[in-house]
This record gives C-alpha cells, sequence and structure tokens, in this order.
C-alpha cells in the first residue's frame, strides 16, 4: 500500500503533470491545448515512417512519377509540390527534423548557457566580466542574422542530413546561449550569498563541489520554462533559415521553411496546397509550444495561483451567536 502511494506521489510530481492539476479554468485549457499540440508533434516525429505514405524524398511509386503540383487527391491527400513530392509525407517527415533540430540546439545551449552562468556567477572577477560582456553583444545581435552567419561558417552553404541539421542547431544554439547564462548567472549570484552556501565553505567544501551540488541544483529551477519558449523560437529560426536557402535540400531531409520556399510561385498561380499545409505545420507547432511555456509562466507566478485559488474558495457561511455563548451558521440574513 505505501509503495502504492509513493508511486502515485511521484508520479504526480511531474513537472508537467504537477502543473496540470494546480491549473483551473482557461489556464488548464491553453496548457491542455499545447499539450495535445506538442504531442501530436512527437509522435509524427516518432512514427513518421509508418504515418507518411512516401518517402520524404520520393519522386515515383510503381504507377510512375507523381507529376509536379497535383492537386489533393485520393494517391495525395495533400497533392504534390512543384518538385513532385508527396506534400502530407513532406509535412510528416518535417516534424521529426523539427524535433530533433529542437533537441540538439537545446540541449547544447543548456550544457554551454549552464555552465558558463554557473562559473561567471560564483567565481566572479574579470571572467564574469568578459563573459558578461560577450553574452550582450552576442544577445544584441539579430537572432536570425547571427543563425544565417553561423550556418555559413558551420556547414559552408551544404546541406546534407547531418551537416544541415547540425549547423542549423548549432546555429539556433549560439543565439540560446546567452539567454541560459543570464538566467543561471543571475540566480547564481543570489544563491552563492546564501546560509546554506557559507555553511558549506565553513565546513571546508570544495568549489567545485558547491558549484554542482549546491548552487547548480537551485539556479536551473527555472529552466524548464525557458526549454519549452526557446523551442518555439527553434523552429521558427529553423524555418527562417530553409526559408532564406540555408536549410537542408529535400533529398536529405523534409524541412517546412524550405518547403515554404519552393512554394512562393505557386501561392500567385493558384496553387494552395503546396504551402498552407507545411505554413498550418509550424504555426501550430509554435502555437503549442508557446501555448506550454506561457502556461507554465503563468503558473510558476504564486501571485497569479494564489488568486486563482482564492476565487475557487468559496465564500465562509454566516455565522451567529447563541443565547449560551457558542457558534453556530446561520442563513442568509444572520437569523438561525
Amino acid at each position: 500500500m505505501s509503495r502504492r502511494r509513493t508511486s502515485r506521489r511521484t508520479w504526480r510530481s511531474l513537472p508537467v503533470v504537477h502543473q496540470l492539476r494546480q491549473s483551473v479554468g482557461l489556464q488548464r485549457g491553453m496548457l491542455v491545448t499545447g499539450l495535445v499540440l506538442t504531442g501530436v508533434l512527437v509522435l509524427a516525429a516518432v512514427f513518421a515512417p509508418l504515418l507518411a505514405p512516401y518517402g520524404y524524398g520520393q519522386l515515383r511509386d510503381a504507377d510512375g512519377a507523381f507529376g509536379a503540383q497535383q492537386p489533393p487527391s485520393g494517391d495525395h491527400l495533400l497533392g504534390t509540390t512543384v518538385g513532385g513530392y508527396d506534400v502530407l509525407s513532406r509535412v510528416i517527415y518535417g516534424s521529426r527534423t523539427a524535433v530533433f533540430v529542437i533537441v540538439v540546439a537545446i540541449v547544447l545551449s543548456i550544457v554551454a548557457g549552464v555552465l558558463l552562468g554557473l562559473v561567471s556567477g560564483y567565481l566572479g572577477g574579470w571572467l564574469d566580466r568578459v563573459l558578461v560582456v560577450i553574452a550582450d553583444a552576442v544577445y544584441a545581435f539579430p537572432s536570425l542574422l547571427l543563425a544565417i552567419v553561423a550556418a555559413i561558417v558551420i556547414s559552408g552553404g551544404q546541406s546534407s542530413l547531418v551537416g544541415g541539421v547540425l549547423a542549423a542547431a548549432i546555429s539556433i544554439t549560439v543565439v540560446f546561449i546567452p539567454q541560459y547564462f543570464r538566467v543561471v548567472r543571475a540566480e547564481t549570484v543570489r544563491i552563492k550569498s546564501e546560509a546554506f552556501v557559507e555553511s558549506a565553505r565553513v565546513v571546508g567544501t570544495g568549489t567545485w563541489r558547491i558549484m554542482t551540488r549546491h548552487v547548480l541544483r537551485n539556479a536551473t529551477r527555472s529552466l524548464p520554462l525557458i526549454v519549452t519558449l526557446n523551442a518555439s523560437e527553434a523552429i521558427l529560426t529553423l524555418a527562417g533559415l530553409g526559408f532564406l536557402g540555408f536549410g537542408i535540400q529535400p533529398t536529405a531531409a523534409a524541412e517546412w521553411g524550405f518547403d515554404l520556399n519552393r512554394s512562393i510561385s505557386d501561392v500567385t498561380s493558384g496553387i494552395w496546397w503546396t504551402s498552407i499545409f507545411p505554413g498550418a505545420a509550424i504555426v501550430l507547432t509554435v502555437l503549442g509550444l508557446t501555448l506550454v511555456g506561457e502556461s507554465l509562466n503563468d503558473l510558476a507566478d504564486p501571485r497569479l495561483r494564489s488568486r486563482r485559488r482564492a476565487a475557487d474558495v468559496p465564500p465562509p457561511a454566516d455565522v451567529a451567536v447563541t443565547p449560551g455563548g457558542g457558534l453556530a451558521a446561520g442563513t442568509e440574513g444572520g437569523t438561525p
């Protein structure tokens, strides 16, 4: 029985599950909508080979070539692109590219940003000043332009599967590192003056052990909120790179921004299916990740959470004083 209670408490204390149980009303609706849209993205990425009717670079089947700019039909539910690719297959496989880039970019950003922020905030001195200046300079640079420059330097304009995905991920990483650096550095500066850190110094605990065991755990509590918001920004940056021609070639992987770039001329010709579905995939994915991030950010604010809880508490019943000196709940108007 105790094991069952412990497992139930552990399940309820998971980050998203805990916030979902705290949310009510419109806040819960936003969070659930964001989780559903994000879950669809993840499921499409994981089961892309099973869901997609064709390969992302497939141009023909047993009956012959697909044909360019074919309207939606029984063979191609969302039509074909100007290059002759199946739109539905490209959209589904594009989710796999998006998830891959998000995971690589955010993992690299967290590792680099957290490490630099921890060292800068705890050690201080000239190293702190140099890192802050570099982070501010990178942060002030236009993010998309910085990603383009990084993509050119990293991949040399080539768009292979590994090279293109890694170039996009590392380009996004360069943009995100200053954000994690700022958050972790500010928290580290605040936490290092706390009593438990001073006590660890007094008993002779090493600097690295204090940083990793005591400071790091408390300085990274707000990172899940930043991760969800940065994931949506990563999708937009990836789509921007692909739209400007720095994405991934269609024979290497599917990418929504590149497909939008190739469908520009179709829009003026009345061919709507080559652009609307990749665009809708970008919009829904960004919307889902943004709703999750904003909902978690809202629930992390104790003032908003306490207001919401107070609004749900029913008003207390009227209390009347009985002749014997006791208290009794009265009806409306104060009559017993």
